[in-house]
């Protein structure tokens, strides 16, 4: 049996491929270790090592070239790989590149100087080795006792393995006792960033530019974090200056288009991101993200050469997995435009099915906390904390499911003079994983009753750190402020005890619009992962009718429920209804609310800056014939909705 073919076989795990690859090349066999490192890096395409041993194979051949481009892979992925160095400044002397030359020798000379466990450990942690970069950083602290160097790279372990509280912590106390250590730094801005604390990483890397003014990484950090805040105008002006920069081509070029046209798209500013977006597809044709970015855009349309270039990048087979995503789902909204929804279906279906194997929602789990929330907040525990939580009637929520006209509503009440939007935030969800500990497949609440346990001191204290923490994104001084995040529904528990004058508005859209439209959007990151599936998005829409059903009765008359189809056929009406729960005065802007200039980062950014339109209503029957499962799936919904 041949190398390939026990690979084949399943048989063998990452480090077992890489072994036979080795010892196939250590036979003079290059080939068939080339054939096993093929099967290697498609099944772990992040592996650093197997690039290095491509690198090692190629060599054997006299192929400098190939060695060149698999072992820049390698460092790219892994920077802790003193061979990949090495033999990177040998190739680069051979060919009479000076300059990679030196600088290849000078990365392997600061390897060097560095602890051997160290350049280990990172090298490990380079890999997903984690556990393995965790026994051998903590035997050097056992040995030699805390370093700033060592607690750095636990804290880097520590938030790979999920423990961000602790990884922070870990990283003050570098800073603490180590301020001018800059990498440690910018490590803990990046930390911040990641754990919605946006404020605080701008401060951070403010202090940095404050000593490197002009460095890429600093800048693109304090850019980061201007658009966590929803600052977009300083986004646009770094990222224009990086790209003028001689160290912009390529694949960094590509990402700096990439994200300034992201930043113009927010601020309304559609053809410059169109050419933005173009210009990324340029330095990189084959950039799955550029082309969902533009199909993103909703009201572009792509030409026949854009459809065959869409075609030809997706039948690559060396994609990675979410650029064939990006690609499946510009593709099924490229061919809906032009009406060929058999076509359109087959796409979206492909990248809903790619994208669900990435993550790890569990339908139950959600269910699980819907039954568990009931359970908790029931009106008698209301009841008793009557008079808890901070006065203020600042915040405005605004929730209910993904595409269910949010953005819309947000903008309808944004244009009114005394009412300031914001975007999607996260601390009310981060305040209950907090309390309630937080679900790491779903990041809903593990334990929902342990909102109970505050005190209205804790509660009143917890309001206020919400208004708190969420005054950096009220940048216009208007009394009353808007926070859309869908998702709080699930903590109007929460947000009544905490802030009971606040108001909230239930924006409830028709449940097969609803599901299809959610079925054919692609969100960022981790986010809505229960939208990839029919039956998963179908049980989420089901537990979020039951629970609105509870909030109904626990909390009579807290919240106003907006029927998307009724705002549309009577936009004047719904306007004065939900100026009238908010306490507000009519203001005709917000019949006029397309003309409201403001960042919009949703995915209907461009829809709600048009007026209003019906077109929307039944979009989801030009797919019927493939919607029985969702159909079914819904059950009652399809008639409770409206309850």
């Amino acid at each position: 049996m041949t190398a390939a073919a026990e690979v084949d076989g399943g048989q063998m795990d990452r480090d077992d491929l890489l072994r036979q690859a080795r010892d196939l090349r250590a036979a003079r066999r290059a080939p068939e270790a080339l054939a096993v490192l093929e099967q290697l890096q498609a099944l772990y395409p992040r592996f650093s090592r197997g690039f290095q041993e491509r690198g090692h194979c190629h060599v054997v051949m006299g192929d400098a070239a190939a060695a060149l481009e698999a072992l820049r892979e390698a460092v790219r992925l892994n920077p802790s790989l003193p061979a990949s160095w090495d033999m990177l400044e040998q190739l680069h002397r051979m060919r009479g590149e000076a300059g990679p030359a030196d600088g290849a020798a000078q990365r392997l000379a600061m390897l060097r100087r560095l602890p051997p466990e160290i350049v280990a450990a990172d090298s490990l942690l380079a890999d997903g080795d984690l556990v393995e970069a965790e026994t051998v950083i903590r035997d050097v602290l056992d040995r030699q006792g805390p370093s700033a160097g060592t607690l750095r790279l636990l804290a880097r372990i520590r938030q790979a393995c999920g423990a961000g509280e602790e990884a922070e912590g870990l990283l003050e106390a570098v800073l603490e006792t180590a301020p001018d250590y800059e990498a440690a730094r910018f490590d803990y801005a990046m930390m911040l960033l990641q754990r919605q604390k946006p404020q605080a990483a701008r401060r951070e890397a403010e202090r940095l530019l404050g000593r490197e003014p002009e460095r890429r990484d600093y800048l693109k950090l304090f850019a980061a974090a201007c658009v966590a805040l929803g600052d977009y105008e300083p986004v646009i002006e770094i990222y224009g200056r990086l790209l003028e920069g001689t160290a912009a081509v390529g694949g960094e070029r590509a990402e700096l288009c990439l994200w300034r046209a992201n930043a113009l798209k927010v601020t309304g500013r559609l053809e410059e991101a169109v050419a933005d977006y173009r210009a990324a597809l340029v330095a990189r044709p084959d950039y799955g993200v550029a082309w969902f970015s533009l199909a993103n855009l909703k009201i572009h349309s792509f030409s026949d050469a854009d459809i065959g270039r869409l075609q030809a990048a997706a039948a690559r087979p060396d994609l990675q997995e979410m650029d064939r995503v990006y690609l499946a789902f510009a593709l099924g909204k490229a061919l809906e435009d032009r009406a060929d929804y058999a076509g359109s279906w087959r796409w979206y279906a492909e990248g809903n099915g790619v994208r669900r194997s990435l993550g790890r929602y569990r339908p139950e789990v959600a269910e699980a906390c819907a039954v568990r929330t009931v359970q908790a907040f029931t009106a008698e525990v209301f009841a008793d904390r009557a008079d808890w939580g901070a006065p203020d009637a600042d915040p405005i929520f605004v929730l209910g499911l993904p595409r269910s006209g949010s953005t819309l509503i947000e903008q309808i009440l944004a244009s009114h003079s005394q009412v300031e939007g914001t975007q999607e935030l996260t601390e009310i969800g981060r305040y209950a994983g907090e309390l309630s500990g937080r679900d790491p497949d779903g990041g809903l609440p593990v334990r929902p009753e342990a909102v109970l346990q505050m005190s209205a001191d804790q509660a009143r204290a917890l309001g206020e750190r919400f208004l708190a923490e969420t005054q950096a994104y009220r940048r216009d001084g208007r009394p009353f402020f808007i926070d859309k995040m869908p998702n709080n529904f699930w903590h109007i528990g929460l947000i009544h005890l905490i802030l009971p004058k606040a108001k909230i508005i239930d924006v409830r859209r028709e449940p097969m619009a609803c599901c299809f439209s959610n079925l054919k959007q692609l969100f960022g990151t981790t986010n809505q992962e229960f939208t990839y599936d029919i039956d998963h998005i179908a049980r989420y829409y089901r537990s979020y009718l039951d629970l609105m059903r509870h909030w109904d009765e626990v909390l009579p008359g807290r919240v106003l429920r907006v029927q998307y189809e009724d705002l549309v056929e009577d936009l004047d009406g719904g306007v004065r209804r939900m100026l009238a729960h908010c306490g507000l005065a009519f203001e005709p802007a917000c019949l006029d609310f397309h003309h409201t200039r403001r960042s919009v980062r949703t995915p209907s950014s461009e829809q709600v800056r048009r007026p209003i339109s019906r077109d929307g209503l039944a979009q989801w029957r030009n797919y019927e014939p493939w919607l029985a499962p969702l159909r079914a799936a819904l059950g009652d919904a399809l008639i409770r909705y409206r309850d």
